[in-house]
């Protein structure tokens, strides 16, 4: 069987939340006997198709790039033809140039959509788009929500009962990073720390974690990038520290010496939280914000961690306090963390969800 995965950047140009869960997806389904490819735009696209892992990546070019939406003239022909060879598409919504080149194309093939976030911020964007999405989203076979929390907070999924499916994301097994790796991360931040790791955007809440951090004085440390990392720099707390991007190894390794994770996350934007999940893997007690989305589906409150209002600085530094100050409770909800990881969010888990899902579409066919 085979399957086209579409998403606006993949690798070897971008790895984030979204693209990390391509990647899972389709090295986890190679091993299923699944045929696994997946089609970008890139800024200087391959003229080869390329080969990462077990998979294989095709990238037009990238014309434009506008309300967080790449577009290219190119991908159409190309999408059309890589589309007439699939059994299965499988689209990662959102990203509405998708939706044009499946009206465009309309292939023959089965489709399904992995539905990863609500357009929150291009509201005024999203009145024009409107009509294009559901279009979309009315010929498309299957549409699969991340959390059961989001398919029933979601006043998009909600208009399609009929053809709604839950897989949650899932993660292979943590790396674990080298002594020297460890021991770098310790002599420069010590122990003992509340971790938050992802970009500095705009809806992590980063604002309220600073405010929290003042409130507390609980240590803390930032890794990450982005529009927010220069309000970090000027509040200039001295127990926060910010230690830029890093890769895998050393978020492995800053979870290692964390007591917990932060994650303050307060709009509906933060429709999963890859980063919450690596925490939960690494058996780390979580600090988040209930916004009805899957962040509550990794954390429950009182068994894995503590989740508290969205935007209440005096809320979350409470909380911080309250896991600073009880190393035996951070323990237990680490625990419990981790092994809510093993029986929930597992990529093999996933992968084999979809993989029944593609068989069904295919015999529905």
């Amino acid at each position: 069987m085979k399957v086209l995965h579409v998403f606006k950047t993949y690798l070897p140009d971008g790895f984030a939340g979204v693209e990390h869960v391509i990647w899972e997806l389709a090295e986890g389904t190679s091993k299923l006997g699944i045929d696994a490819e997946v089609f970008t735009l890139s800024s200087s696209p391959s003229s080869k198709p390329i080969a990462i892992g077990h998979h294989t990546v095709h990238q037009a070019k990238l014309d434009a790039y506008v309300a967080s939406t790449g577009l290219s003239l190119s991908a159409f022909p190309k999408f059309r033809a890589l589309a007439s060879g699939a059994d299965i598409i499988h689209y990662h919504f959102p990203w509405p140039f998708m939706d044009l080149l499946h009206l465009y194309a309309r292939p023959k093939a089965r489709t399904i959509v992995t539905y990863h976030s609500d357009i929150v911020r291009q509201k005024s964007a999203l009145r024009l788009y409107r009509p294009l999405m559901h279009a979309f989203l009315n010929q498309v076979d299957s549409i699969v929500a991340t959390s059961p929390n989001y398919a029933t907070g979601s006043d998009v999924l909600a208009q399609y009962p009929s053809k709604l499916a839950v897989i949650p994301i899932g993660l292979s097994e943590r790396i674990t990073p080298r002594v020297a790796v460890e021991n770098s991360w310790r002599h420069r931040v010590g122990n003992d720390f509340l971790l938050f790791v992802g970009a500095l955007r705009y809806y992590k809440g980063v604002s309220f974690l600073l405010e929290a951090a003042r409130i507390s004085n609980v240590p803390v440390v930032i890794a990450g990038d982005g529009e927010f990392k220069s309000e970090i720099e000027r509040a200039g707390l001295p127990n926060v520290t910010v230690v830029g991007e890093i890769d895998d190894e050393s978020k492995e390794a800053l979870l290692t010496l964390s007591r917990g994770f932060v994650f303050p996350s307060h709009l509906r934007s933060e429709a999963f939280g890859v980063a919450l999940l690596e925490a939960a893997r690494a058996g780390k007690a979580m600090i988040s914000c209930e916004i009805g989305t899957g962040t509550t589906f990794i954390n429950l409150d009182g068994i894995t961690g503590l989740t508290v209002a969205p935007m209440d600085a005096a809320a979350l530094a409470t909380a911080m306090r309250r896991l600073w100050e009880s190393p035996e409770l951070s323990e237990a909800f680490g625990v419990a963390a981790r092994e809510r990881y093993l029986t929930e969010f597992r990529a093999t888990q996933m992968s084999e969800q979809y993989v029944a899902e593609y068989n069904r579409l295919l015999s529905d066919a």
